[in-house]
């Protein structure tokens, strides 16, 4: 069986073509994608070949770790789950590609555990489940924050929960004017616009590895620096001046699935709202337009591939 999936071929090389699918497992499920999410983070790396070594790293690849689509098949020991709306956060079972990450195609095959319900009232917005869950997940390692840097869709929804746990509205530094629109119950400003040195919990979702030294001159002494983005440079800062704020640095990883519990929770309570953060949409199609696109336009938060015309 065939499936229709994006394909890196190399840097900046994209097309869309079919992929024999490997044999279902008897606990595996498959899933009919719905919506893919492009990350501007991870595939971005991988769209520019800046992506460091990495287990399973080569192309050609199937990229994506953002669908949300229905079981429609399953192997013997999963069938009960047949008709569950689910997000897969990636996919191995293809015949030409590497799976890295794997998930935008137009089904997939997975096992059964790999794949989680969530649900299927949040549409397209599904596909940021796994981002909200990471953002999460950072704030979980900590204290929540009182200082975001970016205001892309991981800065705003460190932001989104902040607010939702019950903290202080934080502050969140843009440099693009084009993205300080958009903040609810909080404040989005330049760097230069705030004089505050004093922060005790500062999130960085800018990816820039040579943030650290500014960070640690706004920070009060013995604050904390989580670096929640993802780094393709050496993170390096001066050591004095952290020596002397006694700076405490975390790194924060991947989601755990008590984060989309946690996630599934707080949306389905209304506590967390994920409207607005799906800006941009675009037939799957249309991937080798919707992909620099994603990666170029500032005001392109998260592009999202629908799959439902692509039966």
């Amino acid at each position: 069986m065939d499936t229709l999936a994006v394909i890196l071929e190399g840097p900046e090389r994209l097309a869309l073509r079919s992929l024999e699918l490997t044999p279902m497992q008897p606990g595996d499920v498959m899933v009919e994608i719905a919506w893919s999410g492009v990350s501007t983070g991870t595939e971005k790396l991988l769209w520019t070949g800046a992506m460091p070594p990495f287990p399973g790293m080569g192309y050609p690849l199937v990229p994506g770790y953002e669908s949300v689509g229905r079981i429609i098949d399953a192997g013997e020991e999963a069938k009960g789950r047949i008709g569950d709306w689910v997000f897969v956060p990636g996919a191995n079972c293809y015949s030409g590609a590497r799976g890295l990450f794997g998930g935008t195609a137009s089904q997939v095959i997975v096992p059964s555990a790999r794949v989680l319900p969530v649900p299927e009232h949040l549409g397209e917005a599904g596909v940021l489940c796994a981002l909200t869950a990471t953002a999460l997940h950072a704030i979980n390692g900590g204290d929540l924050p009182d200082l975001i840097i970016g205001h892309g869709v991981l800065g705003r929804l460190l932001a989104r929960l902040t607010l939702a746990l019950g903290g202080e509205a934080p502050t969140v530094w843009e440099t693009n004017p084009d993205r300080c629109h958009g903040a609810a119950g909080y404040e989005a400003v330049h760097p230069e616009a705030d004089e505050r040195k004093d922060y005790r919990a500062i999130y960085d979702a800018s990816g820039d590895s040579n943030i650290v030294d500014t960070l640690v001159g706004r920070m009060a002494k013995g604050g904390e620096i989580v670096l929640a983005g993802f780094y393709s440079d050496r993170v390096s800062f001066a050591f004095p001046a952290a020596f002397m704020k006694e700076a405490r640095l975390r790194i924060a990883a991947e989601w755990q699935a008590d984060d989309i519990t946690q996630t599934h929770d707080l949306i389905e309570t209304g506590r967390l709202d994920l409207a607005g953060l799906v800006t941009n949409r675009r037939p799957a199609r249309d991937a080798t337009e919707a992909y620099p696109q994603a990666f170029s336009d500032p005001g392109c938060l998260k592009m999202v591939l629908d799959w439902r015309d692509c039966r």
